[in-house]
């Protein structure tokens, strides 16, 4: 069995709860409160700066030039075409880029993006890997579940469910499971420290949805 296979078996029940929670349901069905699905946007936009980031710093970690160039053309994609996606929705709701940079983390995404960050300084690469795969393979299938919810109905969030979807994302989470494979195979002493990087990011992942469908914010 690969590794990411070993890892997805293990964080089953992290995927279960993503697939059940009202915020996945509720934008599959096309009833999400715009209210949550902003929050999101915001959110999420601040994440994926420092996704990229957790990217770029693996790029510089990485001892031959196609590792290189695979981690650091992702980061290149994330900021110049996912992060377009999220100002297209903004747009919707009156925002500007400006207000996206401008937006301050809620205490999940710093949780979040903190530890992607620190991983990616003071983790090996396979942790890195083991790290950012949460996220890539988390929204396919979480989007998959939505699409089979939604059925052939279009609705306000179908852009949504589309993009993480297409040919296009599928063939970054095959790279990023391809990834983690590698390293797994190649470092397998370090396969404790990647399982617990993955199971940390993925329940930061089921988190995430949480944050946004509370629309959480400091207390203080």
């Amino acid at each position: 069995m690969a590794f990411s296979d070993q890892l997805l078996d293990e964080g089953e029940q992290i995927w279960q709860a993503q697939y059940e929670h009202p915020f996945v349901r509720e934008l599959a069905e096309g009833t999400l409160d715009p209210a949550a699905f902003e929050t999101w946007v915001r959110q999420d936009y601040r994440y994926l700066l420092d996704y990229a980031r957790t990217y770029a710093i693996a790029g510089t970690k990485a001892r031959d030039e196609a590792t290189m160039a695979y981690l650091l053309g992702v980061a290149d994609r994330i900021l110049n075409d996912e992060m377009d996606l999220h100002r297209e929705f903004a747009a919707e709701y009156g925002l500007t880029p400006a207000d996206l940079e401008a937006t301050a983390k809620a205490p999940t995404c710093v949780a979040y993006t903190n530890f992607l960050v620190r991983t990616a300084h003071e983790g090996s690469l396979a942790e890195i890997a083991a790290a950012i795969y949460p996220c890539a393979q988390g929204y396919l299938d979480v989007a998959e579940r939505m699409a089979e919810i939604q059925g052939d109905a279009e609705h306000r969030y179908t852009p949504f469910i589309e993009k993480y979807t297409s040919d296009e994302f599928r063939a970054a989470v095959d790279r990023a499971r391809e990834f983690v494979d590698r390293c797994g195979e190649e470092f397998p002493g370090e396969r404790d420290a990647m399982r617990e990087a993955f199971l940390t990011s993925a329940r930061l992942e089921h988190d995430f949805w949480e944050m946004a469908y509370t629309c959480e914010g400091w207390d203080v």
